[in-house]
């Protein structure tokens, strides 16, 4: 009898764990591909200390990268001056509706965003150039260096699949330092100790353009529209009767053109769950139209939604606005989530300060937020483990450009 109570009381060992179910009364496979892959990022890592054999299950590649792809993807916005990164979930209800992401230390700025990592620089005003280059996880708080890439704007981050690598798009457009970089596009693979590899020029016109943030689909990123920089060093747009959707596809490694609707420049592109979608608004900013692609192949667009925006009735603020010295800028961005499209439309006056709204496709705001600034950077959320972590020099967890 004392022997049997000494056995009850002793830990269970490593094989009589993992013998025993997740949890009693439920089968391994719900508890893993129906609960556990439920939560949210966070809860998840808390959930890992409970067990051995939860932190064994919820730590297995396939999971985390089914887990990976059950997050939302969540529109990027500022708050104390770019600064705090924070998610704006659509789905939360009012008072929850921001998640911080990161808060940066000074002078950093964010690059691009890609399956959750962030690529952060440091750029120098008095020399005039990018001094520093990290790449980190939030949702881990791993961070590593990579060389600054001076000269380089940086065009988009995507992951490489034949290699599962990630790679940057860069563009060189001056002749500084000619002899050892030529104006055109490179490729530059996150973790090398390579320099970064020239593709080629393509088109004269191309290689003069300025990029936006662009949206990454089937392996390919998009652009609409972009900006040129004319022979008297001023911007211009494609004209109307051209425009297009320009692609690069990673794969090949080369750019080409779709057809774009004809709407005016005033105009950005967005992703709708699993296709490219393109938010217009014309000058005054009271008309928005929503198009998307429906057929990638033939290159088919639908004007699906058409929304009214009331700029007076959205601030709710009248009085004060009407007191206003001058009228402000006005701007408009689109997002997408769980087939839902959401207009974040940003206010801003020297005397006033910054506003943001989130509408909804009736044109009926849903919530406002003071002091913050929205932009076209995306975020989803991973716990997948990146090897380029551990083989980049300086690797670390919880330090700067993290606070």
């Amino acid at each position: 009898h004392s022997h049997s109570h000494l056995r009850r009381h002793q830990p269970a060992t490593m094989a009589e764990e993992a013998a025993a179910p997740l949890l009693h009364g439920l089968p391994d496979e719900i508890v893993v591909w129906e609960i556990l892959i439920r939560l949210d990022p966070k809860s998840l890592l808390r959930c890992r200390a409970v067990r051995r054999a939860w932190r064994c299950a919820t730590s297995a590649r396939r999971f985390l990268l089914a887990h990976h792809a059950r997050q939302p993807t969540l529109p990027i916005v500022f708050g104390d001056r770019y600064r705090n990164i924070l998610a704006l979930d659509h789905r939360a209800s009012a008072d929850a509706q921001l998640h911080t992401i990161a808060r940066l230390d000074e002078d950093f700025m964010l690059e691009a965003s890609c399956d959750g990592l962030l690529l952060l620089s440091k750029f120098d005003h008095i020399v005039g150039f990018r001094t520093y280059l990290s790449v980190c996880n939030p949702a881990t708080s791993q961070h590593a260096s990579l060389r600054p890439l001076s000269g380089f704007d940086i065009l988009g981050m995507y992951p490489h699949s034949p290699t599962g690598e990630y790679r940057l798009l860069l563009q060189r457009m001056n002749y500084m330092d000619s002899s050892e970089y030529q104006i055109g596009f490179y490729v530059f693979g996150l973790g090398s100790n390579e320099a970064p590899r020239y593709i080629g020029c393509s088109e004269t016109k191309l290689a003069l353009a300025f990029f936006n943030v662009p949206v990454r689909l089937r392996d390919s990123l998009h652009w609409y529209p972009l900006e040129y920089r004319t022979e008297s060093d001023h911007l211009e747009y494609e004209e109307e009767s051209k425009l297009v959707v320009t692609v690069f596809d990673t794969i090949a490694e080369s750019f080409r053109q779709m057809r774009a609707p004809l709407v005016s420049t005033n105009s950005s592109i967005f992703k709708v769950d699993d296709m490219l979608g393109i938010c217009n608004c014309n000058q005054a900013l009271e008309i928005v139209d929503i198009w998307v692609l429906q057929d990638y192949q033939s290159e088919v667009w639908d004007l699906k939604y058409r929304i009214e925006l009331r700029l007076d009735e959205l601030t709710k603020l009248r009085g004060e606005l009407e007191g206003l010295d001058g009228d402000g800028n006005w701007s408009l961005t689109a997002a997408s989530g769980d087939g839902d499209v959401l207009l974040l439309v940003s206010f801003s006056h020297w005397s006033f300060g910054h506003w943001l709204f989130y509408v909804d496709t009736d044109g009926e705001l849903v919530a406002s937020f003071q002091d913050l600034y929205a932009c076209k950077h995306r975020f989803k959320q991973t716990l997948v483990p990146h090897d380029l972590f551990t083989t980049l020099e300086g690797h670390a967890v919880g330090a700067s450009p993290l606070i």
